[in-house]
């Protein structure tokens, strides 16, 4: 079996489930945080919608320099602005089908590539493009959905079952 299609059903199931937590953001708390230091949940929900998007960034470069030197080709990531869930979820999905679309069709060798991680001269780190896949996209998605699960939970708002029943979806 190739890489590529042992790590998709992982892919599309954490995906559905981040989708699950992002369809129930209420748009009147977009703005809302939890802490002072803490991300507003519309700009976490974003944050969230646009992960899946670094599937490209990894499989198709071979780094990627969050602040590259003034006039370096290949400019820093610069985060979108949040603008409604409606858009959220769309660029979600959209991001989403790409994504699967670029894993679908990397082959085992370019998923053993090295790939790293750079801000500025500062090298954070260096790993095969499938770690960084798991890793600096798959895990880091579910990171942030449990941040996200959190701030609904601390704002009533009933949460779906992730992997099983949840105290609101006991089905």
């Amino acid at each position: 079996m190739a890489i590529a299609e042992s790590i998709l059903p992982e892919f599309d199931q954490e995906m559905a489930n981040t989708r699950k937590l992002l369809a129930i953001v209420p748009e009147e708390h977009a703005s809302w945080k939890p802490h002072e230091k803490s991300t507003a949940m519309g700009a976490l929900a974003l944050h969230l919608a646009n992960i899946p998007t670094w599937a490209g960034f990894t499989l198709t470069k071979t780094e990627l320099n969050m602040k590259p030197n003034a006039g370096e080709e290949g400019s820093g990531f610069v985060p979108p602005k949040y603008e409604s869930m409606t858009d959220t979820l769309e660029q979600f999905d959209k991001n989403v089908a790409e994504a699967r679309q670029v894993i679908a069709s990397t082959s085992d060798e370019e998923m053993m590539v090295p790939w790293t991680l750079l801000q500025g001269e500062h090298k954070i780190f260096t790993l095969p493009r499938i770690a960084v896949l798991r890793s600096f996209v798959m895990s880091h998605s579910i990171h942030h959905r449990g941040q996200l699960d959190v701030y609904l939970r601390l704002k009533d708002v009933p949460l779906p079952g992730i992997y099983g029943p949840s105290a609101d979806s006991p089905n």
